[in-house]
């Protein structure tokens, strides 16, 4: 039996549907068009996983391939990790590990064996021990808020260097709407959150459809104009898969990111600290922030500090989309053997 991926929570992407329709209703009515589609929609085998070379607790690093130095690929840890790793044609794995690098990639693991860990305790208790499972330290690459966590960790441990993919750090420089949002909708789901021991991802899926309600039903919209069994429409079901996939956020890092970082922007005002030691985004390392001009799950102005590389796309369309080329471009530059130390 064919199961259904539609969007979660349905009921708000139904809203967002009819919030719409009152402006354009052309366009709602293709966006329901195209989540029949998408319901209904073959699905692929999933790429099998990388095999892991070492492993903490839930999580493991996974290995891409490649050789020479090493690059540790860190996802964020709100959706899974294979957004990195996609497939043969659009794999930022694959891509690095072409320019002459090891490349692992991050896999969190489940959120149950991770409970009790904040954002501190993710970078101190897994990041930093599978870091010294390698033989040297290696450069990090980290994408959304796992961009955010290899800054941390390359406070706390030696690495080579430090790029940061469309990542946050200056929570202040959010919207005061969004961020108010945010703290409306974790203040609504706080206590049975508690009682869960996370917070579910279809509650921050539903917060960030919340920045940009009309993104969200267009690209329904425009997936019910792709060709049937276009290569095109069936990376749009892997990625909307993706994107509704993904485990739980732990209480403890969900209270972190939401009341410290977004709340009090602990980052950007110097204040966050790990294991009591301090956490900068002013690094010894050679260091390099890729933002994309059309975020608006993290807007360029939200980045740490140092030198910044604009691509023309948006938040998930520069690793996966027609704008990867640029950014395999930066990396490539950025990763040069001819810059390593």
């Amino acid at each position: 039996m064919q199961q259904s991926h539609a969007p979660r929570p349905l009921p708000l992407f139904l809203e967002l549907v009819r919030i719409v329709s009152q402006r354009e209703p052309a366009l709602a009515a293709k966006a329901l068009e195209g989540l029949a589609r998408y319901e209904q929609a073959p699905r692929e085998n999933h790429r099998p996983e990388r095999p892991a070379v070492a492993t903490i607790g839930p999580a493991s690093l996974r290995d891409c391939g490649g050789s020479g130095r090493p690059v540790v690929l860190v996802p964020s840890l709100i959706n899974p990790p294979s957004v990195l790793d996609l497939d043969d044609d659009v794999s930022l794995a694959n891509a690095i590990a072409r320019l002459g690098r090891r490349v692992f990639l991050l896999d969190w693991g489940k959120a149950v064996g991770r409970s009790d860990f904040d954002l501190g305790g993710h970078v101190e208790s897994l990041l930093l021990p599978l870091l010294r499972e390698l033989d040297e330290p290696p450069a990090l690459v980290g994408y959304c808020l796992g961009g955010t966590i290899a800054m941390a960790a390359a406070n706390l441990a030696p690495v080579e260097r430090v790029a940061t993919l469309a990542a946050p750090w200056r929570f202040s420089a959010y919207p005061a709407e969004a961020r108010q949002s945010l703290e409306r909708l974790w203040a609504g789901t706080r206590e049975a959150s508690n009682q869960l021991g996370a917070l579910p991802m279809e509650v921050l899926q539903g917060g960030f459809w919340s920045l940009d309600p009309e993104r969200t039903v267009s690209k329904f919209a425009r997936y019910a104009s792709f060709p049937p069994d276009s290569a095109e429409g069936r990376r749009f079901v892997t990625l909307e898969d993706w994107a509704n996939e993904g485990e739980p956020l732990p209480c403890p890092a969900a209270r972190e990111l939401i009341e410290g970082l977004f709340g009090g922007d602990l980052p950007g005002t110097g204040d966050w600290r790990i294991g009591g030691r301090a956490i900068s985004d002013r690094l010894d390392y050679p260091m390099l922030n890729i933002t994309a001009a059309n975020d608006r799950i993290t807007p360029a102005a939200t980045a740490p500090a140092g030198d910044s590389i604009e691509i023309d796309s948006g938040h998930v369309g520069m690793v996966v989309g027609s704008a990867r080329a640029k950014l395999h471009k930066v990396l490539a530059d950025f990763l040069s053997p001819s810059l390593r130390a």
